[in-house]
């Protein structure tokens, strides 16, 4: 199940939000502030997986990669973190050389996602796919959040 991958007009991060199941993808503006919801991969099968998420990598023109990753209550990574990691590892071979690849705590990213859609009218129910792609929107922008640029000196303080 997947939707059509519009084209970015310069380079960006994508974002993933990995699954058994299904592989929720967002993409960024090209100055990496914003993050939108692009399409959701079946994960299975793998290769065809690996392949589509290098795909949009590509087509995107993509700088980086931004992986949720599961972190257990204790904030030790488990079994699940693994799996993640295992995928990238993977996905790298098919990613350009000098692929940036970073990972994002994952915390409450789907509880937040189905609020955010039931919010905006979804019944979750039936919007499993856009639910991983609102995840993968969620891990993207708390990163780009998090590693924001500075704002520019001289800004009035009611532009911050």
């Amino acid at each position: 199940m997947s939707a059509v991958c519009h084209s970015n007009p310069g380079p960006g991060w994508l974002g993933l939000d990995y699954g058994e199941a299904r592989i929720g993808v967002a993409g960024s503006d090209p100055l990496g502030l914003l993050a939108h919801p692009l399409e959701t991969v079946d994960s299975q099968p793998r290769p065809a997986a690996l392949r589509r998420i290098a795909e949009i990598f590509r087509q995107r023109g993509a700088i980086g990669l931004v992986m949720g990753l599961p972190l257990r209550a204790d904030g030790e990574e488990g079994s699940a973190a693994e799996k993640v990691r295992r995928f990238v590892e993977s996905l790298r071979p098919l990613l350009p050389e000098g692929t940036l690849i970073a990972y994002q705590d994952e915390y409450r990213s789907t509880v937040q996602a189905t609020e955010h859609l039931r919010a905006a009218g979804k019944r979750t129910k039936s919007h499993r796919p856009l639910i991983d792609q609102a995840a993968a929107v969620v891990i993207l922008q708390d990163y780009l959040d998090a590693h924001a640029p500075p704002l520019p000196e001289g800004l009035p303080d009611n532009m911050e």
